[in-house]
């Protein structure tokens, strides 16, 4: 940007400086002209009177003589005769004579100015005054000089103001810029020093509010969430009391489990709606800014943030098998034997895939089957859920962030975008083979994985070649 100002600045001031530069020299250039021009005239002016009194040679001479220092003044008299310098060409010094009108010539060495002055009985004497080169550019030369050295002073510090402006304008907005990344990453506690032209303060200031606001809010929803949690662990807590009245009726062991299992989603909430804000960039995944009732602990490592895809799948599909054999819902998987391993949390793929297979139960009538895949292209691992329910009547609508469809709350397909942006994939919605809806989320393999068959099949090779 400061190069682009700079170069605008150049640009601008040097069509300023030709716009003056150009039309003043050519002026320079036409006054020194004209005053030799009249200078010559001035004296073949003068051999008018003289010529008008006498036209013998000896008299005349003494004349052009008196008048003439550097051999530029000439008489052609009517009889043939030249007195003094000559030098217009023949045909001029005829038309001259012959239409009886000044006239002004120009030649390789000059410029000739014929003046006819008619004598008695009608005869005709021209008088030729004449101007070197020289003195038709006298002067010219310098002014162009110092015209220019001028014009150039003017351009350079145009040019360096403006870097200077632009030096300016380009730290403010590249503090702004760095600011807007950090707070884009997590870093809460970013602020900028308004600085700069009054616009980029301005937009510093108003950095600054949004960034306070952003905090105050995010403050806000974090009391929210633990308030709610911790009031469901009244309702909660009346559950797990008629869970041990039944004793051991049926259904009560698996009732139990899930009670259980609610007990530790809503521990796992609190603690994270318990966690300071981030203060600083997020290293991957922050847990002041995970999906509430996801597990913050995902930071232990590389390691921990992968998992096979296949694998976490399987053992949702048969968790919620259970369920869908009291609805009498067909429930299908089709997984790959390939390794499927991306770079995401299991936890995080686990809900990934309880918010589609709940999308099913919620949204199609019992007895709806529905199928899960798992496939592996060269570069993604494809996780599709199909169903024979109605479909989705708009997809693009359901796939707008936040938005709402058939009674939702759309929570489903955003855990689905974010877990299919983390590993550089994304998230497509159709009618599938089964007559209802498809969602298939494309999630990028782990790179480190992808290279492990290859370095194997390398060293294979290597000890092949070695042996």
């Amino acid at each position: 940007m400061r190069r682009a100002l700079a170069g605008v600045a150049l640009a601008v001031t040097s069509m300023v400086a030709l716009s003056f530069l150009i039309p003043l020299a050519l002026l320079v250039q036409s006054e020194a002209r004209s005053r030799a021009t009249t200078e010559a005239e001035q004296r073949a002016a003068a051999l008018a009177p003289v010529l008008a009194l006498t036209t013998r040679p000896s008299d005349v001479q003494q004349a052009v003589s008196g008048l003439d220092a550097g051999d530029r003044l000439g008489v052609h008299l009517p009889d043939g005769d030249v007195i003094g310098a000559e030098h217009a060409p023949p045909q001029g010094l005829n038309r001259a004579e012959r239409e009886r009108e000044t006239l002004a010539l120009s030649t390789p060495a000059g410029r000739v100015y014929l003046q006819p002055v008619i004598l008695a009985e009608n005869r005709v004497a021209v008088v030729e005054s004449f101007v070197p080169q020289e003195d038709l550019d006298r002067g010219v030369t310098l002014s162009w000089v110092v015209m220019s050295v001028l014009a150039l002073g003017l351009v350079a510090g145009s040019v360096l103001v403006a870097d200077r402006l632009g030096a300016r304008v380009v730290r403010s907005s590249q503090g702004l810029s760095r600011a807007s990344n950090a707070l884009g990453s997590g870093d809460l506690g970013v602020r900028v020093h308004p600085a700069g032209p009054p616009e980029l303060a301005e937009a510093g200031r108003a950095f600054n509010s949004m960034a306070d606001r952003v905090v105050q809010l995010l403050a806000m929803e974090r009391e929210l969430v633990a308030d709610l949690s911790h009031r469901l662990r009244t309702p909660l807590t009346a559950l797990h009391l008629e869970a041990e009245r039944m004793g051991s009726a049926p259904g009560a062991e698996r009732l139990n489990a899930a009670i259980t299992n609610l007990e530790s989603e809503l521990d796992s909430i609190i603690s994270a709606a318990r966690t300071p804000l981030a203060v600083g960039p997020l290293g991957g995944v922050s847990d002041a800014f995970k999906e509430p009732g996801r597990p913050a602990d995902i930071a232990g490592g590389p390691e921990q943030q992968r998992c096979e895809v296949s694998e976490v799948v399987r053992g949702r599909v048969e968790f919620w098998s259970v369920l869908a054999a009291q609805q009498g819902r067909d429930c299908r998987l089709i997984a790959t034997s390939e390794a499927t391993a991306v770079r995401l949390p299991q936890d995080d793929l686990a809900a990934v895939v309880d918010a589609l297979i709940g999308n099913v139960f919620q949204h199609t009538p019992q007895g709806t089957a529905f199928t899960v895949r798992v496939e592996r292209t060269a570069q993604t691992v494809v996780l599709s859920v199909d169903d024979a329910g109605p479909g989705i009547e708009d997809p693009d609508l359901a796939m707008a962030r936040g938005v709402s469809v058939g009674g939702s709350t759309g929570l489903g397909l955003d855990i689905a975008h974010r877990a299919a942006r983390a590993t550089r994939g994304e998230v497509a919605i159709a009618r599938g083979p089964m007559g209802g809806a498809q969602v298939r989320v494309m999630l990028g393999l782990d790179a480190e994985r992808k290279r492990g068959p290859v370095r194997a099949a390398r060293r294979a090779r290597k000890s092949a070649q070695r042996s």
